[in-house]
This record gives C-alpha cells, sequence and structure tokens, in this order.
C-alpha cells in the first residue's frame, strides 16, 4: 500500500474530526450549517496540515452534495469552467443542494482565474470553499471575498497531535500491526510544528525505519533519523514555514549571508514571489521599525516590483531587499508598542474620549462640550502644547519606549523634552 499514513487516516466523518472545535464542535457554525442543510460558499483559511481538505470532504459528504476538486497550483480558466459546466448538470435547477467546488491554494489563482468563479457562486450553480494559508484580504478578490464566509483554522495543539498519534497506534491496518512503544513526543510535535499531515508522515517515517515490528521512539531516536532523511523544500507544505522563520530570524539576527541563503532556497523551490517579500514587508515594520524607517518604504517597493515582474529577475530584487533588512539596525519599539496598547485596551474596555479632543461637528455637541479647551498645537511655541489625550483612567501610560539606535535616540529626546515629567523619558 503506497498510500501514506495521513491519508489513510483520514477522517470521513464530522464526529472522527480532530480539533477546530469553535467550527465543528456542538455549537460550531459548520457544524450548525451542515444540520440545516444551508452551505454558504467560504474560504478555509489557516496553516498546513489543520484539516482544510478534509473538512471540504466532510461537508459535502453529510450534507450529501455532489464534490469537485480543483488544485490552483496545476489548474487554469479552462478547468474552471469545465468543473463548473458539470456541476451546473449534476445540481439540476430544483435542488438547494447544489454541488461544491473545493479549490486548494486559491490564493495562488491569479485575478482572472478568481473573477471565473464569480457567476458561478453569484447565480448559486456552485457552493465554493476555497483553502488558503494566506491572509485571503490580501490574495483573494474582495468580489469573491465579499461573497464567502472566512473561517480560521488554527494549528493543531499538543493534545490534538496526540491523540492523532494514538489513533495511528490503535487503528491505523499498518501501524497498529506493529508493537510501538511511543515513549516521548516532544521531538514528533516540535517538528511538525502543528501540522498534523507533517505529524503523521513523521511518525510513519519513524516506524517504517525500524527493522523489527517492536518499536520504541524517543526524542533522541526521532531527531537521529529525521536527519538522516531531510526533504527536499516543498512550498505547498513541508518545509514551507520552516525555511520563512529561518530567513527572517536571518534578517533578524543581522545576518545577510545567512538571509541570502534561505532566500535562494526558496527561489530554487518556486516559493511565490509576494509570500516573500510580504514576509520582508512585514519584517521591516515589527523587527526595523523607526530604527530605519526606509527599509519598510524599500519592503513596501520591493513587494510591488516583484508582483509586477516575477520569477526569474525577481530575485535580484529580493536579494537587494534582504540583504537591506539584514544589514539595518534593529528595532522592535513599534511592534511592542501596539502590543503594549492592545493589552491595555483588552484589560480596560471602551474607554471614553476626554471632552476635549472629541470631534463637535453638530451644534449638540459643542452645547455638551465636546472639543472644549482643546489646545492646537500650532498655536504654540514648538508646536506642542502640554493637555491630555488619554482616556483619565489610563493617564500617563507609558506604552512606546523608543529603541537603543541612533534614530530612536532621537525620537527619545524630542519626547523627553515634552513628556518627562508625564511618562518619565
Amino acid at each position: 500500500m503506497n498510500e501514506p499514513l495521513a491519508e489513510r487516516l483520514r477522517p470521513k466523518i464530522l464526529e472522527d474530526y480532530v480539533s477546530q472545535t469553535h467550527l465543528v464542535g456542538k455549537h460550531g457554525a459548520l457544524t450548525q450549517h451542515i444540520k440545516q442543510g444551508l452551505i454558504p460558499s467560504m474560504i478555509f483559511w489557516g496553516p498546513p496540515g489543520t484539516g482544510k481538505t478534509t473538512l471540504a470532504n466532510i461537508i459535502a459528504t453529510e450534507s450529501g452534495r455532489p464534490f469537485y476538486t480543483l488544485s490552483a497550483i496545476n489548474s487554469g480558466v479552462k478547468d474552471i469552467r469545465d468543473v463548473i459546466n458539470k456541476a451546473k448538470q449534476s445540481g439540476g435547477l430544483f435542488t438547494t443542494k447544489n454541488p461544491i467546488l473545493f479549490i486548494d491554494e486559491i490564493h495562488r489563482f491569479s485575478k482572472s482565474q478568481q473573477d471565473s468563479l464569480l457567476q458561478a457562486v453569484e447565480k448559486g450553480w456552485i457552493t465554493l470553499i476555497g483553502a488558503t494559508t494566506e491572509n485571503p484580504s490580501f490574495e483573494v478578490i474582495s468580489a469573491l471575498l465579499s461573497r464567502c464566509q472566512v473561517y480560521i483554522l488554527n494549528a493543531f495543539d499538543k493534545k490534538d497531535l496526540e491523540t492523532l498519534l494514538k489513533r495511528a497506534i490503535d487503528n491505523d491496518e499498518l501501524i497498529s500491526k506493529k508493537n510501538i512503544n511511543l515513549k516521548e513526543t516532544n521531538a514528533l510535535l516540535k517538528l511538525s510544528g502543528g501540522d498534523a499531515r507533517k505529524l503523521l508522515n513523521i511518525f510513519e517515517l519513524i516506524v517504517n525505519s525500524f527493522e523489527s515490528d517492536s518499536v520504541t521512539i524517543t526524542d533522541d531516536a526521532v531527531l537521529q533519523k529525521i536527519q538522516n532523511n531531510t526533504v527536499r523544500y516543498d512550498k505547498t507544505g513541508e518545509q514551507h514555514y520552516d525555511i520563512i522563520s529561518a530567513f527572517i530570524k536571518s534578517i533578524r539576527g543581522s545576518d545577510p549571508n545567512a538571509a541570502v541563503y534561505w532566500l535562494a532556497r526558496m527561489v530554487e523551490g518556486g516559493e511565490d514571489v509576494k509570500f516573500i517579500a510580504r514576509r520582508m514587508l512585514i519584517s521591516a515594520s515589527e523587527d526595523i521599525g523607526n530604527a530605519n524607517p526606509t527599509a519598510l518604504v524599500i519592503a513596501n517597493n520591493t513587494f510591488q516590483a516583484v508582483a509586477t515582474i516575477g520569477y526569474p529577475e525577481s530575485r535580484i530584487i529580493l536579494s537587494q531587499c534582504a540583504t537591506y533588512l539584514a544589514c539595518s539596525p534593529k528595532s522592535n519599539a513599534a511592534y511592542k508598542a501596539i502590543g503594549n496598547a492592545q493589552q491595555l485596551v483588552k484589560e480596560t474596555g471602551d474607554l471614553s474620549v476626554p471632552l476635549e479632543i472629541r470631534n463637535a461637528p453638530t451644534k449638540l455637541m459643542k452645547e455638551l462640550g465636546y472639543g472644549d479647551n482643546y489646545k492646537y498645537a500650532h498655536n504654540y511655541d514648538n508646536n506642542f502644547a502640554n493637555q491630555e489625550f488619554l482616556p483619565e483612567e489610563i493617564k500617563n501610560s507609558k506604552l512606546y519606549d523608543p529603541g537603543n539606535n541612533v534614530r530612536e535616540h532621537a525620537h527619545r529626546e524630542f519626547l523627553k523634552q515634552r513628556w518627562k515629567d508625564k511618562y518619565g523619558y
């Protein structure tokens, strides 16, 4: 049998589905849709190996609908039209159970390919279920996105992954024939990164590497055997997130040599140029920020340029940006500031805006004191007037702490001159 373990264990019914209880639990949104028989078009967004394809299959099975599938990696507009025509014929005119069209990696479809789906979704000829590892807000056209519900699938937690391992040991027709002692799981769980498919494939590889039917699995054994079976970069799953993580960490660590190496691994693997550029755009703000604001400009220009040019020339632009970011001074002060602010919002709720800085577009609002005593900064020396901008309950909350670099030293001095007594810069 050549079918991999992850495929052999793929659940067929909702009761066997592991994880994503916020969607398929007793009160989950998808559970209710299936019970009611009203399945909307939807986008599943989540990391690899979180059950997007499996869930689409189960929905089709339990709702009794014809099921068609396409992969955006190797399908074109003609393939889409052919499937839509088949779906229209199988669905008929007098049934609410229109066929489901599942499209894997839908973010890899071009605008014209996504456009070709619009009429079929709008007319109800098909129910579209798209799966993506990328933020659909960026990768799915707005017209199509507005016709779909977006559901987020989370990476599997430790309990979920251990459940899958136990299921494999107890129930798989091949694995269950062996005497397996799963002594340690930490290495397996770390290598999987929350990817259930990856976990099961690694587990099967480890089990099959033992010559006898008596198998004891320890963390050391797993690490040793995996190092001897390193997989090639796979832009659709296995090392996708490991390599991009190594790339970004190399930039963050100011190592242009490592950064360009990991970049080359992705380029040689045919990784989507926009995926790489988008991660650098995030890093330019998260890891460099105000230590070198030009980094964000260069990263944004890089994103726009590679989206227009594509391979092979884009590799040069990506390299220029990666080496520039790696050689830039680093600061996560802006990243930490918004994190601090969001945490404060969660702790304190919706506090009232101080009256003096409220907008006062109507006569009644002016009569109620909106905008009274507001000091227009440009009317004061150095364009600064000492006044309160935070709600009374959280005044003096210091959320932004400039980093230790030349540019943000200037920020600190600026703030110290104005807010030393208030925020303690």
